[in-house]
């Protein structure tokens, strides 16, 4: 799969914005079919940043999310303002 067809779009509640700036992470909506390592290098590839972890959840409403934390030496709250999400 593609970068862009595992990526869907991201999502930006209150949590997640307390976890940008606490946690430097960043959330997802992603494809059902992808893994964790494809959405790792998708995101590497997207927003050229290096990946520390990822987690992923299935919602009740069909939707999966995954939860990207990225290295140290990278900010998600400059990833998410580069987005328009923050």
């Amino acid at each position: 799969m593609k970068p862009d067809e595992i990526i869907t779009y991201p999502l930006m509640t209150e949590s997640a914005s307390v976890m940008v700036e606490r946690d430097n992470k960043l959330i997802f909506a992603v494809n059902l079919k992808a893994g964790k390592q494809d959405i790792k290098r998708a995101v590497e590839i997207m927003y050229e940043v290096k990946v520390d972890n990822v987690n992923v959840l299935i919602t009740p409403q069909g939707v999966k999310k995954a939860f990207v934390k990225l290295k140290p030496e990278f900010r998600a709250s400059d990833v998410a303002i580069k987005l328009g999400i923050l």
